[in-house]
């Protein structure tokens, strides 16, 4: 069991999306003792947003590579690897901004792969990455219903990880942080009784 654990949050110690995605790991691990744990925090040390030379080497054939892009590919492609590698995926995902954060969005960005996570045929588009489970630590300062025109953070989640085969995502949701210290503190609350139900 190899659980690849996300952070994306730069707010430190105040981030609750860093104390939920940490409280879901540990409660997985309650479950699988034996779990395999990878680190990745985009917080504090962010993937590079794509140029021309990252993605001609996540995108390109090899045969099209130039020398820049064979010397990017092998830290472009390991980001990847170690995604599709994962049992389980556990993301801090924030709301900043009505969206995620831009490192986070970097991350998917090395993810989305023709021809190796996703494909078109004549019958629309397909998804190759199914076989993993992803939980969600979701953040928001607010409160935002389903189809909220303002809310572009757990939608854009649904839509790539659905995109790329992975439709069934887990969200342990905690909201209206903003409103005060007592809302902030229910809301983790809530949440991490969810938590307990995964």
């Amino acid at each position: 069991m190899k659980i690849l654990h996300i952070d994306s949050a730069t707010t430190g110690a105040h981030s609750v999306t860093r104390e939920l995605s940490a409280a879901i790991v540990a409660h997985l691990k309650t479950k699988h003792e034996d779990a395999e744990v990878t680190v990745l925090d985009l917080g504090t040390m962010p993937l590079p947003h794509l140029d021309p030379v990252s993605t001609g080497a996540i995108r390109l054939p090899a045969d099209q590579h130039t020398d820049d892009m064979k010397a990017a590919f092998p830290a472009e492609r390991a980001v990847l690897d170690q995604f599709l590698a994962s049992d389980i995926v556990v993301i801090g995902a924030p709301m900043y901004n009505f969206t995620i954060p831009s490192a986070l969005k970097s991350w998917l960005d090395r993810l989305g792969v023709p021809g190796v996570t996703f494909g078109y045929s004549e019958a629309g588009p397909t998804g190759f990455a199914g076989g993993r489970r992803v939980i969600i630590a979701s953040s928001r300062g607010g409160a935002y219903e389903e189809g909220n025109p303002a809310e572009h953070q757990e939608s854009l989640l649904k839509v790539f990880f659905g995109f790329i085969g992975i439709p069934d995502l887990e969200f342990i949701r905690a909201e209206k942080i903003g409103f005060g210290p007592e809302a902030r503190e229910q809301a983790i609350a809530d949440a991490k009784e969810a938590i307990l139900k995964l």
